[in-house]
Parts: structure tokens; sequence; C-alpha cells
């Protein structure tokens, strides 16, 4: 799946015709039933990505708009959306004027946060491509555990699936390779942190040496 072409969003305020945010639909024409007015196609689909794990606790968090503008929303939104779907079968949910897919994997649950009109099948493949490529950086061990010791791999795989609320990808194949190449090309592999570390160990260590 190619990269979309996302053209900037018009910000509040700028220019006499920007449309306020999250502001009501525009008018129906003369004539034209209110039945038949579309929601306005946009490419930024995705409201957030959370994880959390079995107790309601948040691990990773990206939010895309300012629907919930401060941590203790957020943090509330999460709570609200545990307490409804911890217990069910479903994997959708509409909650808050939101349409919400989300998993469950031994001790955490995956969230794909929408708008009420976003179509099920798009943010269900998001979260699919998630969990996906969760399990291969992961070593298919999906769980708290192992995602807190690979967080930085886990914010890689989110940023390569959706970036600023757009769908960037949703086959966890080209995710994998993306994370990949990126991490290859900081350089942050096991191998080059141990040489780093090493000679700082031995530094510290003989400072602590009574004759130096």
């Amino acid at each position: 799946m190619q990269r979309p072409e996302a053209w900037p969003r018009p910000h509040p305020g700028e220019g006499a015709a920007a449309a306020p945010t999250g502001g009501p639909a525009p008018p129906a024409r003369a004539g034209e039933p209110a039945a038949l007015r579309l929601q306005e196609p946009s490419l930024y689909t995705i409201k957030a990505v959370f994880i959390l794990d079995n107790d309601g606790h948040r691990l990773l968090a990206k939010y895309y708009d300012d629907t919930f503008p401060s941590m203790k929303e957020q943090m509330a939104f999460e709570k609200n959306v545990f307490n409804k779907t911890s217990r069910t079968d479903s994997e959708i949910a509409f909650f808050g004027g939101m349409t919400i897919v989300y998993k469950s994997s031994i001790d955490l649950f995956l969230y794909v946060v929408g708008s009420s009109y976003e179509n099920e099948l798009m943010l269900m493949s998001v979260l699919t491509c998630l969990f996906e490529s969760l399990n291969h950086v992961l070593r298919k061990n999906v769980e708290k555990r192992w995602l807190l010791e690979n967080m930085d791999g886990a914010f890689l795989v989110v940023d390569e699936i959706v970036d600023g609320g757009v769908i960037l990808e949703s086959d966890p194949q080209q995710v994998i390779q993306k994370v990949n190449f990126r991490a290859d090309d900081s350089g942050l592999t096991e191998h080059s942190v141990a040489q780093v570390s090493l000679p700082r160990l031995i530094l510290l260590l003989w400072s602590f040496l009574p004759w130096h």
C-alpha cells in the first residue's frame, strides 16, 4: 500500500472559509433531504491508538486530534472504554460518538478509535496490522512484559501505520520492513549499544577504584 499524499488540513481561524474543527456539517442545499447529506471524506480517519493492560492501565497511546486535549481526559476516556469492552467478546464498540475496534491478547488490550461515521472494516484493518506487526516485533509474545521491554519498537510500529490520523500502511509485512530499516538506520542494535555501553561501564568502575 502506497503512502497517501496528504494535503494540509485547514486549522480553525485560517481564512474566511475555514470550517471549525468538529463543527456541524454544512447545511443541505435547497430541496435536498437532510438524510442524503454525506460526511465530507477525509484522510484523517484515526483519532487514537492505545494499548492497555488487563487492569486498564495505559502502556502506549497516541492521539491524533483534540477530541481529548488533556492527559486527564484521555485517561478517563481509556478507563471508560476499558470498562465497556474488557468483559465482552465483541470486536467493535460505539462509545461517545466514536467507533472503537479492539482486540485482546493475553494481558493486553489493543484499541483503534475513529469517528462514528468511519468504516469499521477500515479501522479493523489498522487493528489487524497493528497486532500482526507487534506479533513479529515481540517474537510472537504479544503480552505486557515483552511490550514493556520493546516499547521503542512498538512506537515505531504505530508510527509506520498511522501518522497524524492518516492511515499510512495496513500491510504488516511492509510495516515490519520499514521498522527494521529505521532501526538499522538509527544504529540502535544490541551490538552497537553494547559497544557504547562497555567503555562507559569500564570508565565508571575505574573511577571507583581506590587508587584513582
